[in-house]
């Protein structure tokens, strides 16, 4: 069975190299404009260049994202950042094009031939037939809608040419808008989320009443507080590897261009290796599912579901009290280099303490326990805590790190 490509989401290069580290087989980025996550740190034009270099020096591919839902005002900027993008050559050329819109589309064929485009899940790709199109365009891949079950997939794989790719979302947040398109935040805020500006309306809390009937609630109103009626739960298909893979899916993709380094890590590694367990021995990925479980809790969450894959969702997939993230794990830092005193260089994301215990958190899978022993600023003075964010630090952990492990801490139940 041929082997699945892990596809990554990075927000900045620093969480791109800890993708890379963590187990992708592809990256997919966004440049500071055209993106659908307008919010995110995304890349510049430099910082571009050097992840696809840092990628593409671990067998690593990177695909660009430009899918916007484009108005007259945009395209001919698209034009230019394509220009812009076709000048990339050698180690430096992206490996694709994320594209919804048909006009950037046809702008990305005749600017930069030479750079495979990929058709997004904004494009409501629901049939095989609009496989078929976007192929006979150029396409050399489609990303599933969401909506589509296993076995819609299944039918798609065998209705469209053997070369053409399937790209399918199998972890994180589900949008309560059809294929992503959503007009909640525009109208509720003035921000377009099919330009990338998200502000999540679909997270607050609602209640509904008709007006004719004053204090008659509908079935939504569960309580006194209201109902979070469009707040999904996240997606995780991590015990369903053979089943995503017997539907033909060539790529499996995670949501999170918004997240965190340690998402991005937690998340990587245990599909990485789940992926591979099964790939070696299914009996393997069998035995190993209470770990690939217990890891995927270890990032924040909204309560877990498996979407659409298994035909349409019920009220189990919809979260109605709450939008709050479980969490297990703190985020401390990323660590860098050694110093000629032995000690390792961090930029601080919370706050830590000299004595307190903290884990390690390594790409092979391992969880190392360490106490921290010292900590040094960066005019080499002692520091009993680590408590401004984004502060340089060098740190005595008792233990040999390498650079990309992640430091974090597990909260108390």
């Amino acid at each position: 069975m041929k082997r699945p490509e892990l596809l990554i989401p990075a927000s900045s290069l620093e969480v791109l190299k800890i993708a890379v580290t963590f187990g992708a087989d592809a990256v997919y980025i966004g440049g500071e404009e055209f993106g659908l996550r307008a919010k995110a740190k995304n890349f510049s034009m430099e910082e571009m260049r050097e992840g696809i270099r840092f990628a593409h020096a671990h067998n690593v591919k990177v695909y660009i994202t430009a899918n916007i839902l484009a108005h007259n005002e945009d395209l001919e900027g698209v034009r230019v950042y394509f220009e812009e993008l076709a000048e990339f050559e050698g180690e430096e050329k992206p490996d694709g094009l994320i594209i919804s819109d048909p006009g950037v589309f046809l702008i990305a064929k005749e600017v930069c031939p030479g750079i495979d485009r990929h058709i997004s899940t904004q494009a409501n790709n629901t049939n095989y037939g609009t496989y078929r199109f976007w192929y006979e365009q150029g396409a050399t891949r489609v990303v599933t809608a969401r909506e589509l079950s296993l076995e819609e997939i299944k039918e798609l794989r065998a209705n469209i040419p053997e070369e053409m790719e399937i790209e399918t979302f199998v972890h994180g947040a589900m949008c309560m808008s059809y294929s992503g398109r959503c007009l909640l935040s525009n109208y509720f805020t003035g921000r377009d989320a099919n330009q990338g500006s998200c502000t999540h309306p679909c997270r607050w809390k609602y209640a509904l009443v008709e007006e004719t009937r004053p204090g008659e609630y509908m079935p939504v109103y569960e309580n006194e507080r209201g109902t979070y009626i469009f707040n999904s739960k996240d997606l995780c298909m991590i015990e369903h590897i053979p089943k995503l893979m017997e539907a033909g899916i060539d790529s499996f993709k995670i949501e999170g261009r918004m997240k965190t380094a340690l998402y991005v890590a937690t998340v990587a590694r245990t599909y990485r290796k789940a992926i591979d367990d099964y790939m070696a021995d299914p009996s393997l990925y069998e035995k190993n599912m209470p770990w690939y479980l217990e890891q995927i809790s270890n990032c924040t969450y909204r309560q877990f579901t498996t979407g659409f894959f298994f035909g349409k969702t019920t009220e189990e997939a919809q979260i109605y009290d709450n939008n709050t993230y479980l969490t297990e794990y703190t985020y401390l830092g990323i660590v860098g280099e050694q110093n000629a005193q032995g000690l390792y260089r961090i930029e601080q994301r919370n706050k830590f303490s000299v004595g307190e215990k903290i884990e390690v958190m390594k790409p092979g899978g391992e969880n190392i326990p360490v106490t921290v022993r010292r900590i040094l600023d960066e005019k080499g003075q002692e520091m009993e805590s680590a408590p401004h964010p984004k502060q340089v630090l060098y740190l005595d952990l008792g233990e040999p790190l390498a650079q990309y492990d992640i430091l974090r801490r597990k909260e108390k139940a």
